[in-house]
């Protein structure tokens, strides 16, 4: 295939406006699959985003299409996630790209993640086609969608594809212009191989398989390649592309998308963003690659068995490969044991992550409650970033602290600004920005604290706006902020894993909540169990969860008064024994009581 007839592009979008179902309609009109062998969300080859519906991994498929006159093109294709916390592995795409498809909901109009998503195509110099999906339902309106494709993201309108994914409405449209606008890749097939390696997965049997955009120079089968950040070398054994089922080829060139088998048996042998290159001529300069992902939300994994920690260690490291935006470090519990510390970009990412290693890897896990990173300031102006409130206790001379601020993104409809306003008042946010995108759509920015909107604050926006309002988020800075460290103890005894750090003002509420969630959480035990919030040294919540009793009478069927006290007292004895020497059992559902607060 010529340089030319290659097009490069992904497929971005809003949650739900369509992406995947577009995707299996190109992959159908192309002849990449046949209908037979046609499912919902093709591509979405895990059992979890079939469940939720959702894209977690963005997955590549080559496809090839042929137009009116006969000319043929190579369509390498990205669908993307379209959910907030996946954003890094959106703006890994967009690098391997020269265009993009903008998928809007015609009965929706330009959402929240709609204009993050067109921000990254900008600062990736991208050409953006817009495609007005699901015109054929009865509320749709693509007018007023190109209206707002104009006033708000900028976009001509002139060049909006009208589809529907559902219906194959429009779909030869689509692949028209995705010939007719997207720019063929530039870079010499004649110098240096040169590639970019923006995925990677595991694979039980072949080692490492990683995905690459070859930028420069072309690469056979059998050839020698190196890997410039870890100075690595291997020889290839496969090339191929996925059509989208796993397919040979003898060799790729500059401007293809494909995979390299290599292998490579060790995980920390590739990165993603790293340059590939020809280990016998070698190119000069290594390409930018990415940015390093910020975790945003931290939480503690810890297997339930103590037996599971070292298939726990291997199933974080092979995850990692396929995933590189979360992170994770060794740490240990009083009430836990050994676990890790790891760092998620959201809540539904943790709880993604969580939920792939219990399905692929069998290992059974216990989360702690999420928090976000603290700056620490000590009075020797030193500054530690603090992901943990169980380490509090060990620093010491501390002036101040600093909490992380996000600036957020409403668009809803008009009726529902009062709820949203607040909301947003109860988690201390100031507004920056209202503005009317249309008579009867707003968008509202506020500048919030990201430890008030990790929780729930997605929740209780979709629930008081009935689903109609979208929210997103980009990191501003640090802020000083009246800061305490809430503890939980149980008969005495500091639980560390339900630490929190949270502000002054909300913590009396907050612990007394949490102790009261936590009572009807903590099963009963054979002693009574004694739960305290407090600050510091001051306690302020106590709940009280009684002992199971035995009725010990049930066997004096007669007789004095003083028998029956006899074998209550006896009994009182074995309690405050029991009290002394036992331990509290504490389930999964306690440790997740933290999410939700607010009595339900």
């Amino acid at each position: 295939m010529t340089q030319s007839r290659i097009r490069n592009f992904s497929i971005i979008a809003h949650i739900d406006h369509g992406k995947s179902t577009l995707a299996d309609q190109l992959i159908l009109h192309t002849g990449g699959l046949k209908k037979r062998e046609m499912k919902e969300q093709v591509l979405d080859n895990m059992d979890l985003e079939r469940e939720r519906g959702i894209t977690i991994k963005a997955q590549t498929v080559r496809l090839q299409y042929k137009d009116e006159s006969g000319d043929e093109y190579t369509f390498n294709m990205i669908d993307t996630p379209g959910h907030v916390d996946f954003t890094y592995e959106v703006s890994r795409s967009l690098a391997a790209c020269e265009g993009v498809l903008l998928i809007v909901d015609a009965t929706q109009g330009i959402q929240a993640q709609t204009i993050a998503n067109v921000n990254l195509a900008t600062q990736n110099d991208l050409t953006i086609i817009p495609v007005i999906n699901k015109i054929d339902l009865p509320s749709a309106d693509p007018d007023s969608v190109k209206e707002q494709l104009e006033d708000i993201l900028q976009i001509e309108s002139d060049q909006a594809v009208l589809t529907s994914a559902k219906e194959g409405i429009g779909i030869e449209d689509v692949m028209k212009a995705v010939a007719k606008y997207i720019p063929a890749p530039t870079g010499d097939s004649k110098k240096s191989f040169k590639a970019l390696l923006f995925d990677a997965w595991y694979d039980s049997y072949r080692g490492v398989i990683v995905l690459v955009r070859v930028v420069e120079g072309r690469l056979k089968a059998g050839s020698r390649i190196r890997f410039m950040a870890t100075n690595m070398e291997f020889d290839v054994e496969e090339l191929g592309t996925f059509t989208p089922a796993p397919t040979k080829i003898d060799s790729i060139q500059a401007g293809e998308v494909g995979y390299i088998i290599a292998g490579i048996k060790e995980m920390d042998q590739t990165k993603i963003g790293d340059t590939i290159t020809n280990a016998n001529q070698p190119t000069e300069n290594p390409l930018s690659g990415y940015k390093e992902a910020k975790p945003m939300v931290f939480s503690g994994l810890y297997p339930i068995s103590g037996e599971q920690y070292e298939t726990l260690r291997d199933a974080l490291n092979k995850l990692k490969l396929n995933d590189s935006s979360f992170t994770y470090e060794p740490e240990s519990s009083q009430a836990l044991g050994f676990g890790f510390r790891c760092g998620f970009l959201g809540l539904l990412h943790m709880e993604i992550i969580r939920e792939r290693l219990e399905r692929e890897y069998n290992v059974d896990l216990l989360t702690t409650a999420p928090n976000v990173a603290f700056q620490v300031h000590s009075a020797d102006q030193s500054i530690v970033m603090l992901d943990n409130p169980a380490k509090l206790k060990e620093m010491r001379s501390i002036d101040h602290m600093k909490e992380p601020y996000v600036l957020g993104t409403i668009i809803t409809p008009e009726e529902y600004i009062g709820v949203i306003m607040a909301l947003t008042r109860d988690r201390r946010g100031i507004q920056t920005k209202m503005e009317y995108l249309n008579p009867k759509t707003v968008l509202l920015q506020y500048e919030l604290p990201f430890s008030e909107i990790v929780l729930d604050f997605y929740d209780q926006l979709k629930s008081t706006t009935k689903g109609y309002a979208s929210f997103d988020y980009e990191f501003i800075d640090f802020r000083t902020s009246s800061l305490v460290k809430l503890d939980i103890l149980l008969n005495g005894e500091v639980v560390d894993a339900l630490s929190l750090i949270i502000h002054k003002d909300k913590a009396y509420f907050q612990g007394r909540e949490l102790a009261k969630k936590l009572k009807t959480k903590i099963p009963q035990q054979m002693f009574e169990v004694i739960i305290q919030a407090a600050i510091g040294s001051k306690v302020i919540a106590r709940e009280t969860i009684k002992a199971l009793r035995k009725n010990v009478l049930a066997k004096c069927y007669g007789g004095d008064i003083t028998r029956k006290r006899k074998l209550l007292e006896k009994q009182k004895a074995g309690k405050k024994k029991m009290k002394t020497i036992g331990k509290v059992e504490i389930p999964q559902e306690a440790f997740l009581a933290v999410l939700r607060t607010d009595g339900k």
